[in-house]
């Protein structure tokens, strides 16, 4: 049985995981507060009672929510494999995503860095940045020079996320597919240097 002061469970917690659903399907600007509650089964009463500054906190939440959560895959992956390893088991969860959902669910800080809450931008950009740090450490322990692994780190991370938009818009892993093998080229030709 869940408490209040749980926050993995309860009314709060099921709002911020349906609202990460929603702006993966529609955005942050199409998701509103009657879309999470009908989303999360949660009463009315408790969008403000546990989001008093309305709906810039419930996305702000949400997106931190998703990049910790994004964040905990990337690294495990990383730990798991080289970079190349990584990129292909990032790219077969994404994959999956995408069929399972019908293309219609796209990655939630893309939607929030596209989005109009600022606090939500910045979360996303303070994501994004993290990730390539992540990705430029394990490129610079597999022998790549720092300022090379730090600039081929924001390069994995544009690509990777631009070919989820494309492949999304398209209904189709081909872009994903065809980023992350270049991509697998380019880590390798800079790990063998």
């Amino acid at each position: 049985m869940a408490t209040k002061h749980d926050p993995t469970s309860g009314p709060r917690a099921a709002m911020i995981g349906s609202a990460v659903d929603l702006i993966r399907e529609r955005g942050v600007a199409a998701t509103s507060f009657a879309d999470v509650l009908a989303h999360s089964g949660a009463p009315r009463g408790s969008i403000y009672h546990h989001f008093p500054r309305g709906k810039s906190q419930l996305v702000e939440e949400a997106t931190q929510a998703a990049a910790d959560r994004l964040g905990r895959g990337v690294e495990r992956v990383l730990d798991a494999t080289d970079t190349v390893g990584a990129l292909r088991a990032l790219a077969d969860v994404w994959r999956r995503g995408f069929e399972t959902s019908g293309y219609r669910a796209g990655c939630p800080i893309v939607a929030a860095a596209l989005g109009t809450e600022p606090g939500a931008r910045s979360i996303a950009g303070t994501t994004f940045d993290t990730w390539c740090s992540l990705i430029a450490t394990k490129l610079t322990v597999e022998g790549v020079g720092s300022a090379r692994a730090s600039s081929l780190s924001v390069l994995i991370v544009s690509a990777l996320e631009g070919a989820l938009v494309v492949a999304q818009a398209q209904g189709s892993t081909t872009p994903l597919d065809t980023v992350v093998a270049e991509l697998e080229l380019v880590c390798r030709a800079a790990v063998s240097r």
